[in-house]
């Protein structure tokens, strides 16, 4: 719709809307101005050469444009939208935006898009419920609207577009963006004794295993030693924003260190000023985390 300025569209918003004669507009496409120029102009030719079958023919273009118009204003008249429950994500990343369509008639060539670099093309809508998702590209964290939904179609002819706006009213939780960067972080359980990483040594007492031993120590003539380990997954992380970065970049290195965190498996939690999260680890828990950052 470049040929209509945005201050003339009509926006509607909410979490759902019908499609009818209050919220649909309609003009003629390039190729629908070509048209009625070349009916005009066979009008002109058939009243100078005083030629019947030349009006004829341009009345019948006329007609063929005036069916054209209806029937492209039918093409979204009667289209149901409404919200559906849209996913966390991260910022600066394509996110899908859940819309549940109903549709009384089948549809053709319908485009949806919240900006012109993310179109959705719907080739046929068949009658009933559908449920798609549209992408959209948040630039900010915290619970985010994507905007003005754009959805229109030229079907059948390409002779008029006809479109409406409708503004999604059910906002989209925004994770922020992950940065890598400086993370501060307490380990206040850190050397729990445990499995894997060799930490410390201890004198030997009878019954023990002797797999354990520190055969380097013995040799130098030391007491009989045992190495003692730790899990690294016992250990459990206290996240915090990193002081002198600024707050907003604070928070993107704490999303990606969460994120990453929780793919190595590690116990971690998260400290905010007025919020404190204990270490877990889980799914649920690294949600948790990512949604206090997002509105933190």
């Amino acid at each position: 719709m470049r040929f209509v300025k945005p201050p003339l569209i009509r926006r509607q918003s909410g979490t759902q809307l019908r499609l009818g004669l209050r919220n649909l507009f309609i003009l003629p496409t390039r190729f629908g101005l070509l048209w009625l120029a070349a009916a005009g102009l066979l009008q002109l030719v058939a009243i100078q050469m005083r030629s019947n079958g030349t009006l004829l023919l341009s009345f019948l273009l006329l007609g063929l444009m005036l069916l054209a118009m209806h029937l492209t204003h039918d093409a979204l008249s009667g289209l149901e939208m409404r919200c559906g429950e849209p996913s966390p994500g991260f910022a600066g990343q394509l996110l899908a935006y859940p819309l549940l369509m109903t549709s009384r008639l089948p549809r053709q060539h319908l485009q949806l898009s919240f900006s012109a670099a993310q179109l959705h093309e719907i080739a046929e809508l068949t009658t009933g419920d559908h449920q798609l998702e549209v992408l959209w590209r948040p630039s900010h964290r915290g619970l985010q609207r994507p905007g003005a939904l754009h959805i229109s179609t030229t079907s059948p002819l390409g002779l008029f577009v006809c479109w409406s706006r409708w503004e999604p009213e059910t906002p989209q939780l925004i994770y922020p963006a992950r940065v890598q960067g400086p993370v501060e972080f307490d380990c206040p359980e850190q050397g729990q004794a445990g499995a894997q990483e060799w930490q410390d040594l201890k004198p030997y007492r009878p019954g023990e295993r002797l797999t354990l031993v520190h055969w380097g120590s013995l040799a130098k003539g030391r007491p009989l030693q045992l190495k003692q380990f730790s899990d690294p997954a016992s250990q459990h992380l206290m996240l915090k924003p990193m002081l002198g970065v600024p707050w907003e970049r604070a928070l993107e290195h704490l999303a990606d260190c969460t994120w990453q965190l929780h793919h190595q498996g590690e116990s971690y939690g998260l400290q905010l000023p007025g919020l404190t999260i204990e270490p877990r680890r889980g799914a649920a828990h690294r949600d948790a985390c990512l949604a206090a950052l997002a509105v933190a």
